[in-house]
């Protein structure tokens, strides 16, 4: 039996950066929710930290789901 380490490393070199982009896009919907939360406190519009959030978190559910047609297609 003989592993391929380039491809192995490969696999490993792109599902450690698709982790760390889906970390920080959850990370930054969480801090525009909570910008949403100040802005509604200070009594001023809520719009673009709300849209902020809901693009960051649609692009989380897309990649998660992309993950699973993946496994489940393969």
């Amino acid at each position: 039996m003989k592993v391929d380490w380039a491809a192995l490393g490969a696999v490993f070199g792109v599902s450690l950066a698709v982790v760390l982009g889906l970390v920080v896009l959850f990370s930054v919907a969480l801090r525009a929710l909570s910008a949403r939360e100040v802005a509604r406190e200070r009594g001023d519009a809520a719009v673009a930290p709300t849209a902020a959030a809901a693009v960051c978190l649609l692009a989380c559910v897309t990649v998660v789901l992309f993950g699973i047609y993946l496994i489940v297609a393969g």
